[in-house]
């Protein structure tokens, strides 16, 4: 149990309020993390102070009083070198993972650059717009490259979002709904395939299986439980359905629909006074070629992906190791580096060979593209901090023990759902979200029925609750990526996006009560039923998703004034230029 209880909440809360309330992300975590350095030292400045009190003769009601306000202001003192020392730690935290992802993140700012200035967004729309003109066949696009990239949720942010964006603007769809469709396509698809999730978990579930005592012969291989899972996993599937249902039909509800009727209607993909995560055209100005080619384009996106992909099997290999084996175990980041690193030389080697930029412009342009990525990558910095304050305050431990112990297993599915949601919610992480989580809840669901089945579904239900958590937090670093990669203001894809992810949330919860109870009384179902609930209810889940979007659509339109399916109140309005957010 944490050492300061119910405080271990306050930062990663004060951060989000804040955030949502304000919009300024960074000086909202920044306080976050602050606060969490102030109630660390508050009580050791307390007795210090007091100590100093007594030692200058005052008796002990005055001690106590001058030793509450002079600790406080020493508190705020020892909180704030606390709170950079967590900085430094957020970096350099899990072997150098962090510092990879900053390191891809600029090198992909470089990249960005030069597929701007090579002219390759303006070629990509122009071609486009020939073959793509309508809204839903650019998000049908997105939702599909999505499902294609489901080895790693960074790298699917990273090229779908590069890839869509200059469309997307030009057919007049809100940075909003992209970075919606980005989001919700990267961590669902990579937890329900061969992925750095998937092998994360894995590990998770040997060590959940040992913390329940369970004898190592009488376990199940615990790929063969992650195969259990997936229909558990609930949320990350009705997430991806989500996305297909409000392409499709073309129709939106809460924030999201206020968003699509004022880029399709101004042309503005951003609001007028939104803070995008990456302005390319405000940061570097015009291209410079005057006849922009296809191949600044699509060259650079081929060239990190193939690099990228043949990067992680390289990191994965190892003598004897299959190609399943290679892929779980790549590292992922090394591969995103080598990647984007491999993405900017390309743009040096099509600038020299259409004499669009000299070597002088094109190292001017890698720098430039720093430039763009620095508001992302002080949130990401901050975001992580997040996650070392409630770690050094063990908040998701707090939060899991108090709330898993003693359930009825009927509610225990979806009672470990919304709790891994709370602390993924709060702590911004996904994986930290799991990996405290799943040494929890898989012995409690053990020590409550013996039944591997049910082990099954806590390891499904925990990657639920962490994504949702994930998808709902703007302190999330997935989350602030897919803002990145979409240009979106980070705070404005939070508050749209909240909407879907808990109309899918509530979906989710619903059946897996279903489910529970349904588990509990399996001696009164036939055995076909009882082995496959969890299966035959996702279908039900895609009904009530179909059904809530069309009626929430419909109230919400009705209560606006508007149309619940945006193109549908301008037909004739002209496609927007790249620029319209500026």
């Amino acid at each position: 149990m944490s050492a300061v209880g119910a405080w271990s909440l306050v930062p990663p809360l004060l951060a989000i309020a804040l955030a949502i309330v304000t919009r300024q992300a960074v000086l909202s975590l920044f306080l976050g993390v602050w606060s969490g350095g102030v109630i660390s030292r508050f009580a050791d400045s307390v007795d210090l102070a007091r100590e100093a009190a007594g030692s200058l003769g005052l008796g002990g009601g005055a001690a106590d009083a001058v030793g509450a306000v002079v600790g406080a202001l020493v508190a705020l003192l020892w909180g704030l070198v606390t709170a950079f020392d967590w900085l430094v730690q957020a970096i350099l935290v899990d072997d150098g993972f962090h510092v990879e992802i900053l390191l891809f993140t600029l090198l992909l700012g470089s990249a960005v650059a030069f597929v701007w200035r090579l002219g390759g967004a303006y070629a990509v729309r122009d071609w486009a717009l020939q073959r793509l003109d309508t809204q839903r066949q650019v998000g049908i696009v997105a939702w599909v490259l999505g499902l294609l990239l489901f080895f790693d949720d960074y790298a699917n942010t990273a090229i779908v979002g590069s890839s869509v964006k200059e469309v997307s603007d030009n057919l007049r769809v809100s940075r909003e709904k992209l970075s919606y469709i980005v989001d919700s396509t990267a961590a669902p698809v990579a937890t329900l395939g061969i992925s750095s999730w998937v092998a994360f978990q894995l590990s998770l579930i040997g060590e959940g299986y040992a913390e329940a005592g369970v004898p190592e012969g009488e376990r199940p291989a615990a790929f063969e439980v992650f195969l259990q899972s997936i229909p558990y996993n609930m949320y990350a599937i009705l997430a991806i359905v989500m996305v297909a249902v409000i392409v499709l039909s073309g129709r939106d509800f809460g924030e999201m629909l206020d968003a699509e009727h004022r880029a399709w209607t101004s042309g503005l993909v951003n609001r007028e006074d939104a803070r995008p995560m990456q302005d390319v055209a405000g940061e570097l100005g015009e291209p410079h070629a005057d006849d922009p080619r296809l191949a600044s384009f699509f060259v650079p996106i081929a060239v990190l992906v193939a690099v990228t992909l043949l990067g992680a099997l390289w990191t994965g290999y190892a003598p004897g190791r299959s190609l399943f084996e290679m892929v779980v175990e790549a590292s992922y980041a090394s591969a995103l580096i080598y990647g984007s690193f491999a993405m900017v030389v390309s743009g040096f080697v099509l600038a020299a060979r259409y004499g669009i930029m000299d070597l002088g412009e094109s190292v001017d342009t890698t720098i430039d593209g720093f430039g763009i990525m620095l508001t992302a990558v002080s949130i990401l910095v901050l975001a992580w901090s997040i996650g070392v304050t409630i770690s050094e305050l063990e908040t998701g431990t707090y939060v899991a023990e108090l709330a898993v112990d003693a359930v009825d297993p009927a509610l225990l599915p979806a009672v470990v759902m919304l709790v891994a949601a709370f602390i993924a919610f709060s702590t911004g992480t996904s994986w930290g979200t799991m990996g405290i989580v799943t040494p929890i809840a898989l012995p409690v669901a053990w020590s409550l029925t013996g039944d591997h089945t049910m082990m099954a579904a806590m390891v499904g239900v925990v990657f639920s609750g962490a994504i949702f958590g994930d998808h709902a937090s703007p302190i999330s670093d997935t989350t602030v990526l897919s803002a990145t990669f979409t240009g979106a203001d980070l705070v404005d894809h939070v508050r749209t996006q909240l909407y879907y992810a808990a109309t899918v949330a509530a979906v989710a919860v619903l059946l897996l009560l279903t489910w529970g109870f349904g588990y509990t009384a399996s001696g009164g179902l036939p055995d076909v039923l009882a082995d496959n609930l969890a299966l035959l209810l996702l279908p039900v889940g895609v009904v009530l998703l179909v059904a809530l979007v069309y009626g929430l659509s419909e109230l919400d339109a009705r209560r606006k004034g508007v149309e619940p399916v945006t193109v549908h109140a301008q037909q004739d309005r002209p496609a927007a230029g790249p620029d319209s957010d500026d």
